[in-house]
């Protein structure tokens, strides 16, 4: 059963009386990786690793290293060292949080963080899209530690040359993850690499042809044989479009499970060009594009 959609994703429920409950701080569980960004990620606010321990929480690592308010008694947090959700000619901004690049469906009191888990924290206008379900900029998680203790292993579904699939091989072999043969049983992440046109009819990745509402990924491709990648800002309006030699590494997330990853584009050259971006220019982005002599795109586009 799926929770209901509340704007400020950033819930602190319970928080008084986890601050409360009369634990000690426990052991200590190694480190996790805290930033805090706003507008999608285009602009960092802090980041720092923070040293836990076994009764550590999501907010409680937010609170030990930030200024932090909280409205509703507790129950969302308002602001982050000033900056606080607010609501203005018609469209809102709130704070959510993702743990290894995947949405928290409960409260940031109530989730427990171990060791080697990334905390991202972004201050963004979500009225195109309440909810993003996932995202790329946490690399290389969810890949190594999974989410709320859950490990994943990781298929890659090739659909095109195998050179863009070696080289996703080799960007996750070296952040230490290792990845199954298509068919594989057990609880998976799908890395998807080929073109638009020849993953397009996978049920997850068919998702990109719907809006941010519906897919949590500011881009969409346009068109079947020659499909053009049409690239959105964060209000969902059209940004600008690429044909030949665009990519995209976007996640998915349709339902409760794993997320899953696509490095796809236009063509070949831009599967190829996608493919290079993966572990190498994704931290603290949504979503990433590129076209030829560009680089890295942060989507949405700023």
């Amino acid at each position: 059963m799926r929770l209901v959609r509340i704007p400020a994703a950033a819930l602190v429920l319970c928080a008084a009386a986890a601050a409360g409950c009369g634990l000690g701080p426990g052991k200590d569980q190694g480190d996790v990786s805290l930033t805090v960004t706003r507008d999608y990620g285009s602009k960092v606010l802090l980041q720092k690793s923070d040293s836990i321990n076994e009764s550590d929480t999501v907010f409680r690592v937010l609170d030990r290293n930030a200024d932090v308010s909280t409205r509703y008694g507790g129950g969302f947090v308002q602001s982050v060292n000033g900056l606080a959700a607010s609501q203005s000619g018609g469209r809102s901004s709130d704070w959510f949080f993702y743990v290894n690049g995947i949405e928290s469906p409960i409260g940031s009191a109530q989730y427990d963080v171990s060791g080697g888990d990334r905390v991202w924290w972004d201050y963004r206008d979500w009225t195109a899209a309440m909810r993003v379900p996932a995202v790329v900029g946490s690399w290389p998680e969810p890949f190594l530690h999974g989410f709320q203790g859950q490990r994943y292993s990781t298929e890659i579904a090739c659909d095109g040359s195998s050179k863009p699939c070696s080289r996703v091989a080799a960007a996750l072999r070296t952040a230490g993850v290792g990845t199954t043969r298509q068919g594989d049983t057990g609880v998976k992440i799908e890395v998807f690499v080929g073109p638009w046109s020849r993953i397009a009819g996978e049920s997850t990745p068919h998702l990109l042809f719907q809006g941010p509402d519906r897919s949590g990924v500011f881009a969409h491709f346009v068109g079947a044989k020659k499909p053009l990648l049409e690239l959105l800002n964060q209000r969902g309006e059209p940004a600008g479009s690429i044909g030949k030699g665009g990519g995209l590494i976007a996640a998915l997330r349709p339902g409760d499970g794993p997320p899953t990853w696509v490095v796809t584009g236009t063509d070949a050259k831009g599967v190829a060009a996608a493919a290079n971006l993966v572990g190498a220019d994704l931290r603290d982005r949504y979503a990433v594009a590129t076209q030829p002599g560009a680089g890295a795109i942060g989507v949405p586009v700023q």
